[in-house]
């Protein structure tokens, strides 16, 4: 083969693999690109990505702070983002047009707040570059052929590619049964389980407080270390919201061998322990003694979950203040402080679904992408062991993994030359 017919087969229409095959299309004129996607579309989590606004990254400018959003792959990304990070990713993208904004809680997006635009950048680049798109195209199996030198890719309906080089970017997979193709070519997959996932409480009486979102409360995993602070929304089947998100991505695995049957256990009022919030209540009674209980919040909670608390607690909401039992006072602090939730199951994340789990890092080189077991064969975004938080943290990944993976091939075809 000579140099100009060198070609590159990415796996996966997402975002990690357009941003590899646009920047080695980029990077390296000549080189023949073709993005093989399974399904009818491309880029669809992009399209549904933070409410159809596309989180492209997080404002976060310290590798160190940013490595602590991703329950597993932080010693690996330590160094990919030292290639790549969420500076270059904010430049990459306002060099071809899509300005980017950051929000109050870091998340960012584009400025015209819909993920069409930076889907539109992406198609123009691939045109511009003159990259292929092949729907339709499942990878059955892959080998590489010694006496070729090259790849040879089975797809489905029997169809068959060749490739100097290959990147995988086919996002995560539910079941172990689904990296067999990859299983074939020696390496080692850490078993797949879901991350970013909501609690299911059913039958809980809370659920009839669905569409209440409380600003600030701790969530704690009972009997593990499990504990995150922030958000909480209360659903129809349970609850949602920041904190549980982060709770089951740091929890992804643990969670797994429970089957997802645990007890939640919520502080709604994370400024206080039991014993401050009893001292509070004994203020109250003085301060505010001829008040009913049921009047109004006096912590700011949601109108609707503080009469619900004080229903749990056994409290009439026209008990005044004065009037409040020594014994439905202790059961509200417990249901302030320490209310417990039986969970019984988990339900996706609209549809930003993570999977934890992916080829084992140690069998990619993090300074290029690259499978230590086979020259030539690149990975990229979450088909990797590496997932983050919802924030922008694992669309950061599929870039940064992507653009190494594109830079790394470009570099071995011209030493090559």
């Amino acid at each position: 083969m000579t140099q100009k017919s060198k070609r590159l087969v990415v796996i996966g229409g997402g975002a990690a693999g357009f941003f590899c095959a646009v920047n080695a299309a980029r990077l390296q004129p000549g080189l023949e690109v073709i993005i093989l996607e399974k399904t009818s579309k491309v880029l669809s989590k992009v399209k549904v990505s933070g409410g159809g606004r596309c989180n492209v990254t997080h404002a976060c400018f310290s590798i160190s702070e940013m490595i602590r959003r991703y329950p597993r792959g932080q010693h690996f990304l330590k160094k990919t983002f030292h290639h790549f990070f969420t500076t270059d990713t904010i430049d990459w993208f306002k060099e071809r047009g899509v300005a980017l904004k950051k929000e109050a809680d870091g998340r960012m997006f584009p400025v015209t707040d819909s993920s069409q635009t930076v889907i539109d950048c992406l198609l123009r680049e691939v045109n511009r570059y003159g990259v292929e798109i092949r729907m339709m195209s499942e990878v059955k199996s892959m080998k590489y052929e010694e006496a070729a030198g090259a790849f040879r890719l089975v797809l489905s309906g029997d169809r068959e590619l060749s490739a100097d080089f290959v990147c995988v970017a086919c996002g995560g997979y539910p079941k172990t049964a689904m990296f067999d193709w990859l299983l074939q070519l020696g390496h080692t997959i850490e078993e797949p389980v879901p991350s970013l996932f909501t609690f299911n409480m059913p039958g809980n009486a809370v659920t009839q407080l669905m569409g209440v979102a409380v600003p600030d409360a701790q969530v704690k995993i009972a009997g593990s270390k499990l504990v995150e602070q922030g958000p909480v929304l209360i659903t129809h089947w349970g609850m949602s919201g920041p904190a549980i998100l982060r709770l089951s991505a740091w929890g992804a695995r643990e969670l797994a061998t429970q089957h997802y049957r645990f007890t939640a256990i919520v502080n709604w009022l994370p400024g206080y322990n039991e014993q401050r919030l009893r001292d509070k209540l004994q203020q109250l009674r003085f301060e505010t003694a001829a008040q009913k209980t049921g009047n109004k919040s006096p912590f700011g909670l949601p109108q609707r979950l503080w009469l619900h608390l004080l229903e749990q607690s056994g409290i009439n909401p026209d008990t005044r203040w004065a009037d409040l039992p020594a014994k439905e006072q202790n059961k509200l602090v417990k249901n302030c402080c320490a209310q417990e939730f039986a969970v019984n199951g988990k339900t996706t994340f609209k549809e930003e679904f993570v999977t934890a789990g992916g080829v084992k890092l140690s069998e990619i080189d993090a300074n290029t992408m690259q499978s230590k077991l086979h020259p030539g064969l690149f990975f990229a975004g979450e088909i990797a062991d590496v997932d983050g938080v919802t924030g922008g943290f694992n669309f950061q990944h599929a870039w940064t993994s992507g653009f190494i993976a594109a830079k790394a091939i470009q570099a071995t075809m011209q030493d090559a030359s």
